[in-house]
């Protein structure tokens, strides 16, 4: 059974950065992916980002593109997501979660993950 570990979630200010943490237990698989979901304050929850474990390739939506960047630790089994210029419309709940696949994690909404974190939340306000 998989479980994830969120960490790094906070406050800041807009045009600040953040650095969010998600570690995983258990067997992934060998194909495994990570992603990220987003849900703010009256809005649905988006797929944000997603990386590889096997490739490092990566998929951000439009929104965070240029902007934030998520990275992997194999060793670890863990992920990075550096958020930097953050926005107030950036504020929201984010979840890590983990996928049998790089597409599982592409089709977010649809497929099934491994595992989800619990959240963290992200406050951007002046």
């Amino acid at each position: 059974q998989v479980q994830l570990v969120e960490s790094g979630g906070g406050v800041v200010q807009p045009g600040g950065s953040l650095r969010l943490s998600c570690a995983a237990t258990g067997n992934t698989g060998p194909s495994y992916a990570f992603g990220w979901s987003r849900q703010g304050p009256g809005k649905e929850r988006e797929g944000v980002s997603c990386i590889s474990s096997v490739t490092g390739t990566t998929y951000y939506v439009d929104s965070v593109k240029g902007r934030f960047t998520l990275s992997r630790d194999n060793a670890k089994k863990a992920v990075y997501l550096q958020m930097n210029s953050l926005q107030p419309e950036d504020t929201a709940v984010y979840y890590c979660a983990a996928y049998n696949r790089f597409s599982d994690c592409l089709d977010y909404g649809n497929s099934r993950p491994l595992a989800s974190g619990q959240g963290t939340q992200v406050t951007v306000s002046s």
